[in-house]
């Protein structure tokens, strides 16, 4: 569906016809941090990805490495730290805007978190995505808080990355 980050517009509208989301879908984070954090758990990223948030933070990638970075049955995971709230992912910014909660990567935030909530699971079924609404829990999912409308094809092209994302981990030779 998507070819160098550009969305394939014949793919597109054919394999949006019959999606229960074909209209759309209403989001906007509202910054609420809750995506970023809960149980313990794992914010999956590459190397390539891993590489663009040591740059930004001005660090060496081994130095990013040991300080942010633990491995799960051998993939990299940012660290999370225990919080009132739960476990934060370790850029989760709590203090810098009273009352919100932000990545201080935002720009560089790996693939996992670049695709919320527009992950294959999430998108199943109607079911799904109200489930993924109740259990983040998410203000801006489907929300009369939600300010923006994300179209089919960005919908699309999200969830493309986020399925590229599941393949190369799943290939060990990646």
């Amino acid at each position: 569906m998507t070819k160098g980050g550009r969305v394939n517009e014949e793919t597109t509208e054919q394999a949006g016809k019959d999606l229960w989301y074909k209209d759309g879908l209403a989001f906007s984070c509202s910054m609420c941090g809750n995506c970023c954090t809960g149980p313990p758990g794992a914010v999956w990223f590459e190397e390539d990805e891993g590489r663009r948030m040591a740059a930004r933070l001005s660090m060496e990638y081994p130095s990013f490495l040991k300080t942010f970075a633990r491995r799960i049955n051998g993939r990299l995971s940012l660290r999370e730290r225990h919080t009132r709230f739960g476990y934060d992912c370790v850029f989760l910014d709590r203090e810098s805007k009273p009352g919100k909660a932000f990545c201080s990567l935002y720009e560089t935030r790996p693939s996992q978190c670049r695709t919320w909530p527009f992950w294959s699971e999430n998108l199943e079924s109607k079911d799904a995505w109200d489930e993924a609404r109740q259990r983040t829990p998410c203000p801006g999912m489907d929300s009369d808080k939600a300010q923006a409308f994300v179209p089919i094809e960005r919908i699309l092209a999200q969830l493309e990355e986020s399925r590229e994302a599941e393949r190369r981990a799943a290939d060990p030779d990646w």
